[in-house]
């Protein structure tokens, strides 16, 4: 609603209000109006200066503190039951398989949100990255790359299915999967049906983390040794499930 309201006591003119904005002047020259008229102007410029001052400080603080640094990503630590009976796991050397103790550490995962439905599985303890190459075989990463990243999608029964972002059937187009065989025993991405129990996971998280956003590497980078300068053209040594090193030159 428009009115009229008399900004000051000893004034005769009135003035139209528009916006709440302007009730923030309306007290301001309330308040100047009980000082002198030189008193009056000078309080009024520091104010005029002082408001656009408090903005650049305000906002040059908040630059300050945005740190690229900090943890941005909010994921969480889980569990992922297969419906095969199995928890999947990762172990020390990077190999994956899975297991029916529901207390192990090496069935903590990092599942962090690195794009929209689309997440990394870090092994918690190992750090590693859950990967599927070219052929379909799944290995621990030790640098984050695009075969690292997994299609989260909802699947029946509120069990979610994982599939690479990368690699799929050439004439089909049918997604690769992560999956557990009834043995436990990790599958071939291109061998699992998402309509499968083998492919159907239950995440059973544990804790909310916040997590950086991972720096994405090219497929085959390996990590940079000390005093060697660091080569795309070398041979990865990730390690595929069962101990077995990658191919890296029959992936592309």
């Amino acid at each position: 609603m428009v009115k009229l309201v008399s900004l000051f006591g000893r004034t005769n003119f009135d003035v139209l209000l528009c916006s709440h904005k302007d009730l923030l002047f309306l007290g301001v020259f309330k308040l100047l109006d009980c000082f002198p008229p030189k008193s009056m102007w000078f309080l009024w410029n520091i104010f005029s200066k002082g408001t656009h001052m408090l903005q650049c400080l305000c906002g040059k603080s908040l630059k300050k503190n945005k740190n690229s640094s900090d943890p941005q990503l909010k994921g969480i630590v889980t569990r992922l039951y297969c419906r095969q009976g199995y928890y999947l796991q990762m172990h020390p050397d990077g190999s994956l398989d899975g297991t029916k103790d529901d207390n192990s550490n090496s069935t903590l995962f990092n599942l962090i949100p690195v794009g929209l439905r689309v997440v990394a599985i870090q092994g918690v303890k190992t750090g590693l990255y859950i990967a599927m190459n070219g052929e379909g075989y799944l290995y621990a990463s030790e640098l984050f790359t695009l075969e690292c990243k997994f299609k989260e999608s909802v699947f029946e029964n509120y069990y979610v299915i994982y599939s690479s972002m990368l690699y799929r059937q050439q004439e089909s187009g049918r997604a690769w999967f992560l999956g557990l065989n009834k043995e436990g025993q990790i599958m071939k991405g291109n061998r699992v049906k998402k309509t499968k129990p083998a492919s159907h996971f239950l995440p059973k998280p544990l804790e909310v983390a916040m997590y950086r956003e991972p720096s994405l590497h090219d497929v085959g980078e390996t990590v940079p040794k000390a005093g060697v300068t660091p080569s795309k053209s070398t041979s990865a040594s990730a390690i595929m499930n069962g101990g077995k090193p990658v191919n890296k030159s029959k992936t592309t």
